[in-house]
């Protein structure tokens, strides 16, 4: 028996899903072992391929989609934006700034944001995932347009922490 990446995917979904700590599949030459911390902010997922292979073990670490967005501070760009802070995409996805297409943005330019406040959803393979900001100041500008593809750690939003 042996996986391929997507059932090895699922199957990582399931467990972290199913708060479940820890899972080992084994038959034959095969195994997978899929660990989970109890805390949800580091989750660590080991796959091993069959010796007869020739392929070294691989090791592959992910942070969980529930994680907050990183920021990193900004460096001016052509419109001088001076000491603004960007709040980049911690994963790949749409980007959406509503919770549903009814319902007000979560931010809008010149709103004030807290540490933890909700700022946007992104929407990996079907997983509506809302993103917190890590900063708190006044939103200067909204990099991406509603409903649009987004890479890992690409820019969302500008704001200003004074």
């Amino acid at each position: 028996m042996s996986m391929d990446s997507k059932e090895i995917q699922s199957l990582i979904k399931f467990v972290s899903k199913s708060g479940v700590n820890e899972v080992s599949i084994e038959q034959g030459e095969f195994k997978i072992t899929i660990k989970t911390d109890s805390a949800p902010q580091e989750q660590h997922y080991i796959v091993q391929s069959p010796q007869q292979v020739q392929q070294a073990p691989m090791q592959v670490a992910a942070a969980p989609v529930a994680a907050a967005a990183p920021v990193d501070t900004a460096a001016p760009d052509s419109e001088a934006n001076g000491n603004y802070i960007e709040i980049k995409s911690p994963m790949i996805g749409t980007f959406y700034r509503k919770p549903s297409p009814d319902k007000e943005n979560f931010v809008s330019i010149g709103d004030t944001v807290n540490i933890g406040d909700v700022i946007c959803v992104v929407e990996a393979m079907k997983l509506f995932n809302e993103i917190e900001s890590e900063v708190s100041g006044k939103i200067v500008k909204v990099l991406v347009d509603d409903n649009s593809p987004i890479e890992y750690d690409q820019p969302l939003f500008l704001v200003d922490p004074s």
